[in-house]
């Protein structure tokens, strides 16, 4: 079976950031909820080559924008599911607005992971701890597309199938 560099890279991305994660919900797991930083973690990763450090700012802001609006409509008191119906159309409006579209998901993402709790669990204790998790994971995406795209900088041309030939073998 035949592994592209792309691949390999992105594997070792995701691999990083589920362990990176895991070992700080070891020592911080108080202020850290390990499920919610592995998703923000890997909505923030990206197989793309040229241009994973500008689409993982993207998403960074993106999953900003969504946790905001899901700490804001905590205010409200709106009732699930209707709280996140709301956050989730405010959220993508703002991204809109933001021309963040191409990390919409990302923000749908963090409006979830902000809203939904358990029940008989504190409600802002719970969103604290949750937007915790999505900005840790949305740092140690950042960190790790910055240190892989740094390392592998000169095999990204050799991955992007639209570099020139003469570029991809240089």
């Amino acid at each position: 079976m035949f592994i592209t560099k792309m691949l390999a890279v992105y594997i070792a991305k995701c691999v990083s950031g589920i362990l990176l994660c895991s070992l700080l919900s070891v020592f911080f797991h108080e202020w850290i909820d390990y499920p919610w930083s592995l998703i923000s973690v890997v909505l923030v990763l990206s197989p793309e080559g040229t241009d994973a450090l500008d689409l993982a700012l993207a998403r960074i802001k993106a999953n900003l924008v969504g946790a905001s609006v899901g700490v804001a409509l905590l205010f409200s008191q709106i009732s699930s599911p209707w709280n996140i119906a709301i956050g989730a159309a405010l959220a993508l409006f703002l991204c809109d607005r933001l021309k963040l579209n191409t990390a919409a998901r990302s923000t749908l993402a963090a409006v979830i992971i902000i809203l939904l709790h358990q029940e008989g669990v504190n409600l802002w204790s719970s969103a604290v701890i949750r937007v915790g998790a999505v900005i840790t994971g949305c740092v140690l995406g950042l960190a790790i597309t910055y240190i892989f795209h740094s390392i592998f900088k000169i095999n990204t041309l050799a991955i992007n199938s639209e570099a020139p030939k003469k570029e991809r073998e240089g």
